[in-house]
């Protein structure tokens, strides 16, 4: 009685601190590397900040409920369609904001001696991005 009392403690203790390292590891991401507000600047949308903010909470807050939660949702195509566009939408805007943040594609092509093309080398990457995703959607995921 009093080991599972113990057991079970031990696992609150342990599920807490790693929320914490996980939260910690995102907000550092979103704060530190400078990507939200770069893609603010980019946007040209300093006026809609607190909308900023109360989509990062919510969408967080939410994110969290649906990872714990049994809930599935049965939609039609359409929505789904709609529903997958907003994820690569929001995806490769923040990948391209973390990546002008970090400044990695200038140093890419200068470390393979492509400066020249570096047009190419983008479109490679998103074709490849592309290709790939389509590839895991009609191939693994049924």
């Amino acid at each position: 009685m009093i080991a599972d009392s113990v057991i079970i403690l031990l696992e609150i203790f342990i599920g807490f601190a790693a929320g914490i390292a996980v939260g910690g590891g995102f907000v550092a991401f979103l704060t530190l590397l400078g990507v939200i507000p770069r893609l603010i600047q980019l946007s040209k949308t300093d006026k809609l900040i607190p909308v900023y903010i109360a989509s990062l909470i919510l969408g967080s807050l939410i994110g969290i409920y649906l990872s714990f939660a049994d809930i599935s949702f049965n939609q039609s195509f359409i929505l789904l369609v709609l529903w997958g566009a907003f994820h690569g939408i929001f995806n490769g805007m923040l990948a391209a904001a973390l990546t002008e943040v970090l400044n990695v594609f200038p140093i890419l092509s200068k470390r393979i001696r492509l400066e020249d093309k570096l047009l190419w080398l983008l479109m490679a990457i998103v074709f490849g991005k592309i290709a790939g995703s389509l590839f895991q959607w009609t191939i693994f995921v049924k």
